[in-house]
């Protein structure tokens, strides 16, 4: 999965067929437009190098 920053905007990228379905089901889940959107919040640290996963809980 290819991530890009511009500005405030944040952009996933994906790079093959699952990521593509990993993605799609992201995004259902977090942008519902029947029901209140939801939010990613980070949980803990991601520090490169040494915590090598990024960890959200969605609100």
């Amino acid at each position: 999965m290819k991530i890009e920053l511009e500005g405030s905007l944040l952009k996933f990228i994906p790079e093959n067929a699952r990521e593509k379905d990993e993605l799609n089901q992201l995004w259902n889940i977090v942008i519902d437009c029947v029901k209140e959107n939801r939010k990613l919040v980070p949980v803990g640290q991601y520090i490169p190098g040494m915590k090598e996963v990024a960890t959200f809980n969605i609100e």
